[in-house]
């Protein structure tokens, strides 16, 4: 499978409670990070009231694969996201490196929607 086991569970398989992309997440940091690429994907393209098909024209991004982020289907990688991102005048991809996350094991391991651990901790 290209990109291995890493890439075996699709983003969205990571969701504990709660519908993607604004569910409580397990604290695994690359499916947060496509998490939040989608929210604010969804986020821009209702702001501007652009389809998955407009986008697509604009961006040079296929459709589907548009559908794909949306949905936590797939990885989104680093050219799809440019692409988008300069199609929309918004950037996608979230500070990740600031966000606490708790290590796998927690005894609180979910993670908020907004990559940050829920309770006090945040």
């Amino acid at each position: 499978m290209p990109g291995g086991i890493r890439r075996a569970k699709k983003p969205s398989s990571f969701v504990i409670d709660g519908d993607w992309p604004h569910a409580m997440m397990e604290p695994h940091r690359g499916a947060l990070v496509a998490q939040a690429v989608a929210r604010k994907l969804a986020e821009a393209m209702a702001e501007r009231g652009i389809s998955a098909n407009a986008l697509a024209k604009m961006s040079g991004v296929n459709r589907q694969v548009i559908a794909n982020v949306l949905n936590g289907t797939v990885w989104p990688d680093m050219l799809t996201v440019v692409d988008l991102e300069g199609a929309l005048g918004v950037l996608l991809w979230p500070d990740h490196t600031q966000w606490k996350i708790p290590e796998l094991g927690h005894p609180d391991g979910r993670v908020a929607s907004d990559g940050e651990a829920p309770g006090p901790s945040r």
